[in-house]
């Protein structure tokens, strides 16, 4: 059975070196949000199985999402990976008292998005 993943992030350059990096795992289906409102919409429409999510975006941020997933029973356990700048440690320490099950700094690398991303879907 294949994983869903949501991919939350303003950044086109970013989201398609994340598209690139899963895209590695098998049977897997990405599907992309512009900023916070649009992840929101799909997370909310239909279930995924993780969500990366950016911090900071326009029109809500990362951390406004979250609370907003965490604030949903039925979304209380899907596994948040939060992608950060460097040296963002407030923004990091916040996503986690959130909610956020781990985090990514940028610059991204792909084989570090894969082993957060396996590790939190259990995938071998």
């Amino acid at each position: 059975m294949g994983h869903r993943i949501l991919i939350v992030e303003d950044s086109p350059t970013m989201r398609q070196l994340l598209v690139f990096a899963l895209r590695r795992l098998h049977g897997v289906e990405i599907v992309e949000a512009q900023d916070g409102m649009d992840g929101l919409r799909k997370i909310s429409g239909e279930p995924f199985d993780i969500a990366l999510v950016d911090i900071n975006m326009p029109v809500m941020d990362g951390l406004k999402l979250i609370s907003l997933i965490r604030g949903d029973d039925a979304l209380q356990d899907v596994p948040i990976v939060v992608i950060t700048t460097e040296g963002a440690g407030e923004d990091r320490d916040r996503a986690l008292k959130l909610g956020a099950n781990e985090y990514l700094s940028k610059p991204i690398q792909a084989n570090k998005v894969l082993s957060v991303v396996k590790g939190l879907l259990k995938i071998d």
